[in-house]
């Protein structure tokens, strides 16, 4: 398997749309037809997806869906979803509709039991968001900062079965600064889950780097700004990728 790339897409109400490290005050529309954005990333080569309901992060359940399910429908590929999936039947809702993977964040905090149930219910499918403010684990949409680390929360489920964990360095999200490699790797070989890289994405030195810690565990990358603003070509980055 190669470095995989995830175009992410993040909705807020029900239009693509970037925030500057997590601040929903802080957005930055890039359209308002997710599902045309899906196709454009697909025609580009990707195979995986991001998505985020943001409103959803924030309000514990799903706020996006039918833009959701629209994407799902259309996106030829694997779509990965994350935002305010906190229950059993939230889980259970979205494999249902087609979604390959679930990103499990606050609940990882808050609930490690119901992702420890989930993991066990459906094998390969469950993600562990582990969202770090100054190293220590971000919940609620980053809204909240707790006095867990990044390594204490990931070392939680090293025996539960999750597919990967998605690290992302809340300070650098949406800004273009570079993503933190070197937390991205240290967390990468600190666990024996392989680690999903995310936040502050900015150009294709940042696909080459995490390409290069493949072996140390790094399973992939998302990137969302760097593609939008035209800083990063996705068949690029798809095509290092490829040969790490």
């Amino acid at each position: 398997m190669s470095l995989i790339v995830f175009p992410a897409i993040d909705l807020k109400g029900g239009q693509v749309v970037r925030l500057a490290e997590g601040d929903m005050d802080r957005a930055t529309v890039y359209g308002d037809d997710p599902t045309h954005q899906a196709m454009l990333f697909a025609e580009a080569g990707a195979q995986h997806l991001h998505v985020v309901d943001l409103d959803g992060a924030f309000a514990g359940e799903s706020v996006n869906g039918e833009a959701v399910q629209a994407i799902v429908k259309a996106f030829p590929g694997h779509v990965q979803l994350g935002g305010g999936i906190r229950k059993p039947e939230n889980v259970e809702r979205w494999f249902d509709l087609g979604v390959s993977r679930v990103v499990i964040g606050t609940a990882a905090l808050e609930n490690p039991d119901f992702v420890r149930d989930m993991a066990k219910a459906y094998p390969g499918g469950i993600v562990v968001a582990v969202d770090a403010k100054d190293g220590m684990v971000a919940t609620r949409g980053w809204a909240d900062v707790s006095d867990v680390s990044v390594e204490d929360l990931a070392r939680r489920f090293e025996d539960a079965g999750v597919a990967s964990l998605l690290f992302t360095d809340v300070g650098r999200d949406g800004m273009l600064k570079g993503c933190n490699v070197p937390a991205t790797v240290d967390l990468a070989r600190a666990v024996r889950i392989p680690v999903i890289a995310s936040g502050g994405v900015a150009g294709i030195g940042d696909i080459h780097m995490l390409a290069l810690h493949h072996q140390d565990g790094v399973e992939g990358v998302i990137t969302g700004r760097a593609l939008y603003d035209g800083r990063l070509d996705l068949a690029a980055a798809l095509s290092v990728a490829a040969a790490a």
